[in-house]
């Protein structure tokens, strides 16, 4: 297991400098963001970031993420020219050494959440998702504000995508997944870069759009699509984990037996009602997941991967991006690190 820490570039908060002095943290994990989804990443611009993550000592790990085009998700006739885009992003992935690449396939938005800094018990802030909540939320309205997505759409654009899905079922966006992974993977395997989707966060659907890397059953289907070792998963115990009949665990040892666990999101959730949740510390005892099985599950199947703790609160004033402040992820490190160093010593 490699511990390692996201950020954000020139523009987070969160220094490389602070990150490089958490112990046990040797890897970033970070990615390009001034160049709009669907066209092509310049070798320029990924040796310029891998360049000031190894001046401070540390290794770029991971991509995370390279987007894919919404066209590609709907199965236009204009998805072909994004994946070929795609591919060269690869290949310059590739060649700047970079071993890993994070992606996810969610209808419009990303991690969704109803409250960015809702006040726990003891004060700090997270994240949560209240399902009546969002239920009532109408996202061309302005409701619902998350970090990345919601800038990125001109005036009308949302509403006339929001429509395109209107006849994406379930298994049309399987099928358009299949499409992209054919396309994909070949140039994967030949610039020795495993390609990790990330689960739908939540796993469930929202607002009407289908979401299909939720559970079990869809993580097997997903990586026989292409079976191939360079088709593999992110597995994020905070993401599928809020759906109890995901037993995060057991997801680990059977995906990390078959080789398919390329990247691990560690953190805790704490399931409030059905479908909801609120995010809270790494610890075990403060969540409905317990970390230590979890880790143990990760040593069990010998996972040598890019590992990171995930979301994290805002604690003692912090303020920042949703989720992903210094101190909060800083605690999660090092109580993961500990786990794993105390299963190391007492392996039998």
């Amino acid at each position: 297991m490699r511990m390692t820490m996201r950020w954000y570039g020139d523009d987070d908060k969160v220094t490389l400098n602070q990150i490089r002095q958490i112990p046990g943290v040797t890897g970033i994990v970070s990615a390009i963001y001034d160049v709009p989804v669907g066209e092509a990443w310049t070798i320029d611009k990924i040796m310029d970031l891998k360049n000031k993550i190894e001046n401070k000592g540390l290794k770029l790990d991971v991509i995370e993420s390279v987007p894919v085009h919404e066209d590609i998700k709907l199965g236009l006739s204009s998805r072909d020219k994004y994946i070929e885009n795609y591919k060269e992003t690869l290949r310059n992935l590739g060649r700047a050494g970079v071993g890993v690449v994070c992606y996810n396939f969610m209808p419009v938005f990303d991690w969704t959440r109803s409250s960015l800094e809702y006040e726990l018990k003891d004060g700090s802030n997270a994240l949560i998702y209240d399902e009546k909540t969002v239920e009532k939320m109408n996202p061309l309205s302005g409701d619902l504000e998350l970090p990345g997505w919601d800038t990125s759409y001109k005036e009308g654009e949302l509403e006339d995508l929001l429509k395109k899905y209107q006849s994406i079922t379930e298994e049309k966006l399987w099928e358009n997944l299949e499409y992209f992974l054919k396309e994909i993977i070949p140039v994967a395997e030949e610039s020795d870069i495993k390609m990790a989707i990330h689960p739908d966060d939540p796993p469930w659907s929202i607002f009407g759009l289908p979401r299909i890397i939720t559970n079990k059953d869809n993580l097997e289907r997903f990586i026989n699509l292409v079976d191939s070792p360079n088709n593999g998963l992110t597995l994020c115990s905070g993401s599928l984990g809020v759906a109890e009949k995901n037993h995060i665990p057991e997801l680990i040892r059977h995906f990390g037996k078959k080789e398919r666990i390329h990247f691990a999101h560690v953190r805790n959730i704490k399931i409030t009602g059905e479908k909801s949740f609120e995010e809270a510390s790494h610890r075990s005892d403060d969540g409905s997941l317990d970390m230590y099985e979890i880790m143990k599950a990760y040593h069990d199947v010998d996972f040598k991967g890019p590992l990171r703790p995930d979301h994290g609160r805002m604690i003692w004033g912090e303020t920042g991006r949703p989720g992903y402040g210094l101190y909060d992820r800083a605690l999660g490190a090092t109580y993961l690190n500990g786990i794993w160093e105390a299963l190391s010593k007492n392996k039998i």
